[in-house]
């Protein structure tokens, strides 16, 4: 049931922290462990640390960059206990795991995990739907990588029973746009706006984030990103026989 779900990590740089991870995964029933440039991987002291959880780093796959290890996932939640200037929708880890469990028909989640001393960056929640806050204490809320991850996943775990009891979930949605289907939207949206003449290049990053806000709350679907790209491109056409 939790097969769909995807652990990221981004840039670990400890290797047993990785292994810590893979333990605590396995625990509570999560197999699919993604690493972005992991410093060190594969590594002793993360089989060392993982204590039997070796099938999970065996199955682990490496990315060269964010984008690439959440180009099939449709929903994405980054974590991080800092507050930023632009806000996020954010979800609480119990609200979290009710809603990656609704993912019936066959939508990948991303939960991402930044580096450990100093979380992930504001272009990497870019590519995020969500934030995810671990409520801690106030005086002292640095939380080991590997225990933030077997909070997260304990939750997915009891949600599981939650889900069979329940049934929740809604099987009719339509199937939502994947990360890399978002990242050549983003672009196409990008060179229109820029085509029009509403968005100059020295306005592009701040203007295009607040965008990104706008889409990844709404989570669009793949037909609702087809409608609106045929309207983009409908409105270029426009624009270059004017």
């Amino acid at each position: 049931m939790l097969s769909n779900i995807k652990i990221v990590l981004v840039e670990t740089s400890h290797p047993g922290n990785i292994g810590g991870v893979a333990r605590a995964m396995k625990n509570m029933s999560v197999s699919q462990l993604r690493l972005v440039t992991p410093h060190h991987f594969p590594h002793a002291d993360a089989t060392a640390r993982a204590s039997g959880a070796d099938d999970v780093l065996a199955n682990a796959s490496v990315y060269a960059d964010l984008h690439s290890a959440i180009a099939d996932c449709q929903v994405v939640i980054g974590c991080s206990a800092r507050p930023r200037t632009i806000s996020w929708p954010e979800l609480t880890v119990r609200e979290a795991a009710k809603m990656c469990l609704a993912q019936d028909n066959g939508h990948n989640v991303a939960i991402i995990f930044g580096r450990e001393n100093s979380g992930l960056k504001n272009h990497e929640l870019d590519l995020c739907h969500y934030l995810l806050r671990i409520p801690c204490n106030t005086a002292y809320s640095s939380l080991n990588l590997a225990a933030a991850v077997q909070v997260v996943c304990y939750e997915l775990f009891v949600a599981t029973g939650q889900k069979q009891e329940l049934n929740i979930g809604d099987k009719d949605k339509q199937t939502l746009a994947s990360g890399e289907q978002m990242e050549l939207f983003y672009q196409h949206l990008q060179q229109t706006l820029m085509d029009i003449g509403f968005l100059r290049p020295d306005k592009s990053r701040s203007m295009m984030r607040r965008l990104r806000r706008i889409y990844n709350r709404i989570q669009l679907d793949t037909k609702e990103l087809d409608i609106l790209r045929g309207i983009m491109r409908y409105s270029q056409n426009n624009n270059k026989d004017d």
